[in-house]
């Protein structure tokens, strides 16, 4: 390398994340784009049915964000005012607020101490007090729930399980891909996602009856879809709305990146676990510094790291961002967001784990086309902020 692509190397921006699109993604967008027909269709049919056989399950709808595939799960299972939620205090807001679209009510659980999922203590102990007819687990940054101890739960207190797998794909245990665990599973496709479709999401099951109730909400409760419509011999003009239904499709322009993607998915999760490493091994040494433990089934969708306690994390955003390291927070607790803590009169004192998790947390950059000279020069500028050079 010469000097001034070193120099341009060490100074050009290090985003906090970025999707990896190439020229597979570009022909199949203009293959679409080609064809005249853009909206949901064949190509969305056809993303289905690959990511259905990739996760190994009978289902896979496709819906325009991972939120819409949570709203449309619960009112599958016919959530609706007078049922309440289990749902994670340590999660984003989509989380929750698909439960009061149905006018349902939550109870939010607490993190565990050495993980940002939720705590299964916690949730035990709020089952013994009321009736929970859904509960919501995150695999929050990609980090797997407890399985086994969760679904013994949900043997002896009898409620569903809706996964929000947002975060997790594509990560299996022995029991098969996390997000086809539970009654339904929801991935997303947002941009920072590993898999991506710019927005989208998937929803997985194994049951026929809920499947076919989200398939005509996600499309204004009517009977038949528009690619059904406008391909039959029937006229497209005779439909029925069954239902006061949503606009929850997919196009098959953001289906044609997705299948495309989903080739690739496997390999860009290798590349987060090498860069992951990399983090692990220039960090690890770091005194106060408390880092995520290494998991084979791991998805890596974040790296986050837990702030020396004496460190103030005002300064050291500020110290990578004037560096031009972007960074990010996950998350704000739902407790601490005005709505949330309104609504239920939640206090800090009630989710310590939560709370002190919030107060020291921190995501640098990671996403596979990410080097592996950008994570030198991330944590060289990351330690010299907390005082660590």
């Amino acid at each position: 390398m010469n000097p001034n692509t070193e120099l341009k190397a060490k100074f050009d921006p290090i985003p906090f994340s970025r999707p990896v699109l190439g020229v597979e993604e570009e022909q199949a967008v203009l293959e679409v784009l080609r064809s005249g027909w853009l909206t949901t269709g064949k190509v969305t049919s056809a993303f289905e049915a690959e990511f259905a056989a990739y996760c190994e399950v009978p289902i896979a709808l496709a819906v325009n964000s991972a939120t819409a595939g949570l709203h449309l799960a619960l009112e599958a299972l016919g959530v609706g005012p007078g049922d309440v939620c289990a749902v994670p205090t340590y999660t984003f807001t989509s989380t929750g607020e698909v439960v009061r679209y149905l006018g349902a009510d939550l109870v939010f659980v607490d993190c565990l101490p050495n993980s940002p999922n939720l705590d299964l203590d916690h949730l035990e102990r709020l089952l013994a007090k009321q009736k929970v007819k859904v509960v919501l687990p995150v695999h929050l940054a990609g980090e797997p729930v407890d399985w086994p101890r969760l679904a013994a739960l949900q043997a002896r207190h009898g409620f569903y399980i809706v996964e929000d797998a947002a975060h997790v794909f594509p990560t299996r245990c022995d029991q098969g891909l996390y997000g086809t665990l539970g009654d339904i599973g929801v991935y997303s496709f947002y941009a920072n996602k590993n898999m991506t479709t710019g927005e989208g999401g998937m929803i997985v099951t194994r049951n026929r009856e809920w499947a076919a109730r989200m398939k005509v909400m996600r499309l204004h409760g009517i009977d038949r879809d528009a690619f059904e419509r406008f391909t039959s011999t029937k006229a497209s003009w005779e439909y029925a709305v069954v239902a006061p239904g949503y606009k929850y499709n997919l196009t098959d322009i953001a289906s044609a990146i997705g299948r495309e993607q989903l080739k690739k998915a496997d390999g860009f999760w290798k590349q987060r676990q090498n860069l992951v490493k990399a983090y692990l091994s220039l960090l690890h040494r770091t005194e106060g510094l408390a880092l995520p433990p290494w998991r084979e089934d791991h998805a890596w969708h974040v790296f986050s790291v837990l702030l020396p306690l004496e460190v103030a994390r005002d300064e050291v955003v500020r110290t990578l961002t004037e560096a031009g390291i972007g960074i990010s927070v996950h998350y704000i607790p739902l407790h601490r967001m005005p709505y949330w803590k309104s609504t239920y009169s939640l206090q800090g004192k009630d989710f310590p784990e939560a709370e002190a998790r919030f107060a020291r947390t921190l995501s640098l950059p990671l996403y596979p086309a990410l080097t592996m000279a950008q994570v030198e020069r991330v944590c060289q500028v990351f330690l010299k902020a907390i005082g660590r050079p």
